[in-house]
């Protein structure tokens, strides 16, 4: 259930047809901005999931991305890829929930995703790794899933979270512990 690789790294055309795809929606077209929807959507709804361990909650933050997105499109200045910026947006979203969330007595989504044809031959390694990201204390996990998952850069994170480079290392450093021994055992 990781996300697919961004292909917009390696082929330039693709990468072409996403710019035009924002400048379209830059000018108001709904058919470019579905497009987009659905080549970042499960990416982004991942990234949430991940993050918030609620499918129904990565459900609302998948939609609130792409609202927030659509609004903000002229505020994207293409320094990044278009992913990048809306990845940014979901986990600046998903965190702000995280923050004012109160503690939830358990993870709904992994007994859910069981259950989905999505993971017919899912490995009990792999679900192993998904329920020992669901005990990690939120700031951990969300350090490991920007980081491991997510792929962005430490002083990214930093600037997201609103904290030093520093802590974002020394909180992937705690997240990667607590997942070793969490498998370990």
């Amino acid at each position: 259930m990781l996300p697919a690789t961004d292909t917009t790294i390696a082929d330039p055309e693709t990468r072409e047809t996403e710019d035009h795809w924002v400048a379209r929606v830059r000018q108001g077209d709904t058919v470019a901005f579905e497009k987009l929807y659905r080549r970042h959507g499960g990416r982004v709804f991942a990234l949430c999931l991940r993050m918030s361990s609620n499918r129904a909650v990565a459900e609302e933050l998948t939609q609130e991305t792409f609202i927030r997105a659509w609004q903000q499109i002229g505020k994207f200045r293409g320094d990044s890829r278009f992913g990048t910026w809306l990845y940014r947006i979901a986990a600046n979203l998903t965190l702000s929930q995280l923050r004012s969330r109160k503690p939830e007595s358990g993870c709904d989504w992994i007994d859910e995703l069981a259950g989905e044809t999505a993971l017919v031959g899912h490995s009990d390694h792999q679900r192993d790794l998904e329920r020992g990201m669901t005990r990690l204390p939120d700031g951990a996990r969300s350090v490991l899933v920007l980081h491991d998952i997510a792929g962005f850069a430490h002083k990214e994170i930093g600037d997201m979270l609103g904290v030093a480079t520093g802590t974002c290392k020394a909180q992937l450093h705690r997240a990667r512990k607590l997942m070793r021994e969490y498998l370990e055992s």
